[in-house]
C-alpha cells in the first residue's frame, strides 16, 4: 500500500509543477496579448472586409467574373 502512495505523491511533485508553469505561460500570452492591443476593435476587421472594394481590377474580376464581361 505504502508504495502506491509514494509514487502517486511523486507524480504530484512532477505534474503540480508544471500546471503552475503552464498556467504561468497562458497568463502571460494572455497579457501580452491584451497589452499589444489584439483585442481591439475585434468587429472593425470583418465589417471592413465587407465594406473594402478589392484594389486592383484584375483582382476585381477574379472575385466577381460579372465585372469582367463589362456590365
Amino acid at each position: 500500500m505504502r508504495g502506491r502512495v509514494e509514487r502517486f505523491m511523486d507524480s504530484l511533485y512532477l505534474l503540480i509543477p508544471l500546471s503552475v508553469v503552464l498556467v504561468l505561460a497562458i497568463a502571460g500570452i494572455l497579457v501580452w496579448a491584451v497589452i499589444s492591443g489584439q483585442f481591439e476593435r475585434l468587429d472593425d476587421a470583418g465589417a471592413r472586409a465587407l465594406r473594402e472594394e478589392p484594389d486592383l481590377p484584375e483582382e476585381a474580376d477574379r472575385i466577381d467574373p460579372r465585372r469582367s464581361e463589362g456590365g
